[in-house]
């Protein structure tokens, strides 16, 4: 059974910029056929001596936009390090009077609100036409991982005493931004179904998805959006005070996840393993002979093993 020296990888979100408690061991910027990552990559070493990657979504001085991220650079460098399973963290509005500010949510589902302006796959588009794939994305965080994921949310934040709650199988509903919700828009949300709302999940979790990692979303709740009549609509200034009593809760619940998450997937035979690698192998629709050399060049860079 092989093992990986670095299986997890971070992603932060708005506020979360690096890890404290870490020991930094270095730091890479991987060239991928799709860019370079939206912030060099931390390796660092926790006290368990474990490695794990960290990358800052919208780059260390939040320079990308929601619709800008390198997403399909992100992703791919977290998988050339070995990375297996990534945990990204994401600042959300809240669509539901229970989730309040500052509250942690897992989510399972997700409802796409973007507007197709930001690339959502590495086949098909870009030096990659003419390579067709459809990953399931049914459910679109790994289900075997997420449970894990929310019971040592919930097991930390309490033992630290937070005045926090934690919500699971929730629904994120991803909007494109940069401006927030209308309350029109707002109020049509929580029709549809979404109990919460970012700007980022997506394309992250499809890329993923198709790159045969686990990936699953930890939010932390800044303001109820733009639904709620007895509340002032977002703002910048109300989003940034959440964020910065939120960071210290988000910082201890990523070192009580770390270790357990990397136990969970550095073996090969591992149910988290078991239940992402291969995923691709009857998704490629087009026939090899088919494809274009450039592309077999890129996507080989994600899928050494198909191309």
């Amino acid at each position: 059974m092989a093992q990986h020296d670095i299986c997890v990888g971070v992603i932060g979100g708005s506020g979360l910029y690096k890890l404290e408690g870490i020991d930094v061991v270095d730091q890479v910027n991987p060239e991928t056929p799709w860019g370079l990552p939206s912030s060099p990559i931390t390796i660092g070493k926790l006290p368990s001596g474990v490695h794990i990657a960290f990358l800052a979504r919208h780059g260390l001085s939040h320079q990308h936009t929601p619709s800008s991220v390198p997403a399909l650079a992100n992703i791919s460098a977290l998988k050339s390090l070995g990375v297996r399973a990534i945990l990204a963290f994401s600042a959300v509005g809240s669509l539901r009077e229970e989730i309040a500010p500052k509250d942690f949510v897992v989510p399972s589902q997700i409802i796409d609100r973007t507007k197709g302006i930001r690339r959502a796959s590495f086949f098909g588009e870009g030096n990659e036409k003419g390579v067709v794939a459809h990953a399931g994305f049914g459910d679109p965080f790994d289900e075997t991982l997420r449970p894990v994921v929310e019971d040592i949310v919930r097991k930390t934040l309490a033992a630290k005493d937070l005045p926090v709650k934690v919500h699971g199988s929730k629904t994120v509903v991803c909007m494109e931004g940069p401006a927030f919700s209308t309350r029109a828009e707002s109020n049509m949300y929580r029709q549809l179904g979404g109990d919460i709302i970012n700007m980022s999940v997506l394309p992250e979790a499809k890329l993923a998805r198709e790159a045969e990692l686990a990936y699953v979303l930890i939010a932390t709740a800044t303001d109820y959006d733009a639904w709620r009549a007895s509340s002032a609509a977002v703002n910048v200034t109300e989003v940034l005070e959440a964020l910065k009593s939120n960071v210290v809760a988000s910082q201890q619940v990523t070192l009580a996840l770390l270790d357990e998450v990397h136990q969970r997937v550095k073996e090969d035979d591992s149910p988290v393993v078991k239940a992402n690698k291969g995923a691709m192998q009857f998704a490629i629709m087009t026939k090899p002979d088919a494809i274009p050399q450039k592309a077999k060049e890129n996507l080989k860079f994600v899928f050494p093993e198909y191309f």
